[in-house]
């Protein structure tokens, strides 16, 4: 299983990462970005679908195609876990080394798809998420509250449709 999960776990990060660095690139290279929240997650739970692939692989190749429900959620959580992880640290890596004012472009971006009745109110919550983002631990959480849940979600999913137990008298 350890190897089922570090090989899907590694390639679904890093094509996460790959992702998050084109769209943040994107982010700075335009001006007048606008982001599409329903896009970028359905992005992300087409990646996170590789989960299935690798609960079935695991299923197929190593339980000669019979797994529990919790065995099969079990391995696609850490399927999830690996890849978040590895988005995690990819982040704070990039975040503090090459797009530190990241903050203030994607505030800037934010306040321009506002309407003119929303930008107080938003530019206060914007200053608060600011000032959090300066605590690493508050980065990490709220980097992993962006992509674990999906990865959970599809986890869950894969293991409702994979899970398989031997017919009576088979075993």
């Amino acid at each position: 299983m350890k190897r089922n999960v570090l090989l899907f776990g590694l390639t679904i990060g890093l094509v996460l990462c790959a992702n998050m660095v084109v769209m943040v690139n994107m982010m700075y290279a335009n001006t007048h970005f606008k982001g599409n929240d329903l896009l970028g997650y359905a992005a992300m739970v087409a990646m996170f679908s590789l989960i299935f692939f690798g609960v079935r692989n695991y299923r197929n190749k190593e339980l000669g195609g019979f797994i529990s429900f919790g065995k099969a959620f079990k391995t696609g959580a850490l399927i999830a876990l690996v890849a978040s992880t590895l988005y995690v640290i990819i982040w704070l890596f990039y975040y503090y080394l090459f797009v530190p004012d990241f903050i203030d472009v994607y505030t800037k971006i934010v306040l321009q798809n506002c309407t003119p009745g929303d930008i107080t109110a938003k530019s206060k919550e914007m200053a608060d998420f600011k000032e959090m983002y300066k605590n690493p631990l508050f980065v990490i959480l709220i980097t992993y509250s962006e992509v674990l849940p999906i990865g959970l979600l599809v986890a869950l999913l894969s293991a409702t449709i994979l899970k398989a137990k031997p017919k009576e008298g088979l075993s």
